[in-house]
Formats: structure tokens, sequence, C-alpha cells
């Protein structure tokens, strides 16, 4: 068995150059954003270039790719023009998904202060309007810390979702370190607990990749701020313990962590080291 571990890194150079650079620091996948972050058209797309992509994965036996909607889109806000910006933008991302050796799109479901019943029903109702039978892309549900209004704070709020989704076949759950620490699940001194109630809850079926991320705030704060590996509230052995939990070791593992290069080819580096096949 591999460790199947990558970083988010950018396609702005086309998808070539991001498969060569996930090779070159050690890793067998990749996290890419669709578009810039902070939202904008997706780049043009170049069948030649995915091709390359396709062949280079097939060649270095890649595990899934993941790639990630902008941080900008809300489909629980009380504006229905936001609302509406996000339905178009996911809309347009699950086509382009379609023309990618990708089945994994990862989303932040969306916030609203007021009321997280109605922010939740309006996230199944823009998931029901745009994710059809024909697309081929597993929508992933992220675990958020709960900050700001943010839904998913909770595998109760995920599941609501989840059961309110027509297509839930078409529906996984991306656990990101971090975000749940700080919303109160102790990954730390309980992971099983924590994945115990998690399959209670979702169902450990629907988990389909991990997003690698120590935190910079304590645990139940509530708050976002990802650490570099070992540097954070999380530390590197509750990390390391992560990638070789046996309910978790063959998913992808992405690392959002706040590094160059160099910095994401030392932690690939320490994960491998510790990684029981």
């Amino acid at each position: 068995m591999t460790l199947n571990i990558g970083a988010h890194l950018s396609i702005a150079a086309g998808y070539e150059k991001a498969v060569k650079t996930a090779i070159e620091i050690g890793s067998n996948t990749f996290q890419f954003f669709t578009r810039n972050p902070r939202g904008g058209a997706a780049r043009a797309f170049n069948a030649a270039d995915v091709q390359i992509l396709e062949k280079l994965m097939g060649e270095h036996q890649f595990a899934p790719l993941v790639a990630h909607c902008p941080y900008t889109i809300n489909m629980a806000s009380d504006n229905p023009d936001t609302r509406q910006g996000a339905k178009e933008l996911l809309k347009a991302d699950l086509e382009l998904i379609d023309k990618l050796p990708c089945r994994l799109y990862n989303v932040h479901p969306g916030n609203n202060k007021s009321d997280a019943a109605i922010g939740i029903e309006r996230i199944c109702e823009a998931i029901n309007e745009v994710l059809l039978p024909q697309h081929h892309a597993i929508l992933l549900l992220e675990t958020m810390s709960g900050k700001g209004g943010e839904m998913g704070k909770t595998f109760e709020e995920l599941k609501a979702m989840i059961d309110g989704i027509h297509l839930s076949d078409k529906i996984g759950i991306c656990m990101d370190a971090c975000h749940v620490y700080c919303a109160g699940y102790d990954i730390v001194n309980d992971l099983d607990g924590v994945l115990t109630r998690f399959d209670k809850i979702i169902g450990l079926k629907r988990l389909k990749a991990v997003h690698l991320n120590d935190s910079m705030n304590p645990f139940d704060s509530r708050k976002d701020h990802h650490a570099k590996i070992g540097e954070g509230t999380i530390g590197l052995q509750a990390m390391i313990r992560l990638t070789n939990h046996s309910a978790l070791k063959e998913l992808p593992f992405i690392l959002e962590t706040p590094n160059e290069l160099e910095g994401f080819t030392k932690e690939i580096e320490i994960f491998k080291e510790h990684f029981v096949e």
C-alpha cells in the first residue's frame, strides 16, 4: 500500500506543469483551484494539456486528484444574487471537471449567520439544481470550523445536507484536520472516537479525501488558520496517526499548509517516512 499524498498546487501555468511539480515534490496526487480562489473565470480549456496530465498520472500511478471551488461561493447566503452566482459557478465547474481526469470536487458549503436550517435548505436547493446524473464528479462537502456562520461545522449539519440532496450517491465528504479540530472534534486525543461518530452519523464510505493541516488555533476555537505540520496545536504525531489510520490510509491526503514547494517536499517526506504499509 502506498501513501496517497500531495499538496495544493497552482494550475496557472497548466495541468502539465502542475503534475510535473507534484512528481518533483514526491507526491502522487494534488489539489487545484478550478479558477482564481477569489472568483473569476476559469482558465481556458486545453485538450492537449489535459492529455499530458492524464498520461503522466498513469505513468506515475497517481491517486485521485481533488478540484477545489473558489472561496467566494456561498450557497447559503441571504442574498439571492450571491446564491445565483454560486450556482452558476458550480455548474460551470462541474462541466469543466467532466473533461478532466478528476472525479473529486471539493466545495465549502456556505455560511448563514442567522438561520442554520435555512442555510442548509439553500445549499441543498443549489446543489439539486446544478448536479446532474451525467456529471462524473463526486461533490465533496468540506468539514468546516464554524467561523462566521459556516455550515458544515458538525457531522449532523453535513448529514442534513446529504439527506436533502437528490443525487446523494454523488456526494462525499472531505475532512479537514484543522477545521474538525477547531470545530470541537478531538482528533488528537480521540481519533477513533471521532471517526466512529462520523461513521454513525454520515458513514465512512462517504469520506473521500483528507486535508492535512495543522492549526494555529486551539481545540474547539471555531477559527480557521492553518499551520505547518508539527507547528500547530494538533501536532505531528496526531497528523501521522491520521495518515496511518486503517479507515483513512487509502484516501488522498492533501496538504494545504502555508508552504512553498520546499516546505511541501519536507512534509511529504516526513509522512512517507512514518507511513506503515
